[in-house]
């Protein structure tokens, strides 16, 4: 096992007394780590990096230059008390990222671990992202967005705030997400409708084929078949594909919606 070295900081970097470095850290040039940041070990900062808290950042996160990662939230409600950042392990930000903490005392916006966030991504305040996202460049979310793991986002799309997206879902490019996207789903358009299952998606993330199928035939159900969402509930009950862990995880998400769910047409 390599033994950690101590933190790396350029001379022109500012690094706050009371801030946290972890071992095996490196500062590059003109950065700037502020009072209230505990930064993992092993995190890369690139030139003109910003990170201010209070925000907890865990192990091997890269910050690529002009990255501004918990810097206060720009909700006008927001009135200087304290709130959160949290940033889990092995992240990627590339260039101009911005990830703002929460906006009530005590609240937290929360990223999780393995993400690739491009070139000016924006997370908002009390957002939560899952495990494992791509967002590729000029993706954005407004504040309170719930992001499941394995989700990709593509260029330039755009998500309103509270809504809630999936795991597996795919969010194609240039896309206004005004409304919940379901697990394991494909929505691509402005305003953004359902295109089908994310297949290419769920083949690189193993799905078997019979999970596929009976996702196939739960998603025809709910959403191509002439049924309200009660109906389609029963429906899949009485075939009994609830018992299938990934379709009834669709059906729950469907359930818990308070913004409404994107469908295959807009409804008006």
């Amino acid at each position: 096992m390599t033994e950690l070295t101590a933190p790396q900081i350029h001379p022109t970097a500012i690094v706050d007394a009371n801030a946290h470095i972890g071992a095996g850290c490196y500062i590059g040039p003109f950065s700037l780590v502020g009072p209230s940041v505990e930064l993992g070990e092993r995190c890369q900062l690139q030139a003109h990096v910003v990170l201010d808290g209070p925000s907890v950042i865990g192990p091997d996160n890269v910050f690529y230059s002009f990255s501004s990662i918990g810097q206060r939230t720009q909700d006008l409600k927001y009135t200087t008390e304290p709130t959160h950042l949290e940033i889990g392990a092995g992240n990627t930000f590339r260039e101009f990222v911005t990830v703002n903490r929460a906006t009530a005392p005590g609240a937290v916006t929360r990223i999780g671990n393995g993400g690739n966030f491009l070139a000016y991504t924006h997370v908002a305040h009390d957002c939560i992202v899952g495990d494992r996202v791509v967002f590729s460049n000029n993706s954005t979310l407004a504040g309170h967005v719930d992001i499941g793991s394995d989700v990709t986002f593509g260029g330039f799309a755009a998500a309103h705030q509270h809504c809630r997206i999936g795991r597996f879902a795919m969010i194609g490019g240039c896309s206004k997400i005004v409304q919940d996207v379901p697990p394991f789903c494909l929505a691509d358009g402005n305003p953004a409708i359902l295109r089908g299952l994310n297949m290419v998606g769920l083949k690189r993330h193993g799905l078997s084929l019979d999970t596929v199928r009976q996702l196939k035939e739960a998603y025809e159900i709910l959403f191509r078949h002439d049924l309200n969402m009660q109906q389609a509930m029963l429906r899949l009950r009485d075939e009994q594909l609830d018992v299938v862990p990934e379709v009834g995880e669709l059906m729950m998400f469907v359930s818990a919606t308070k913004r409404g769910i994107t469908r295959e047409t807009l409804e008006h």
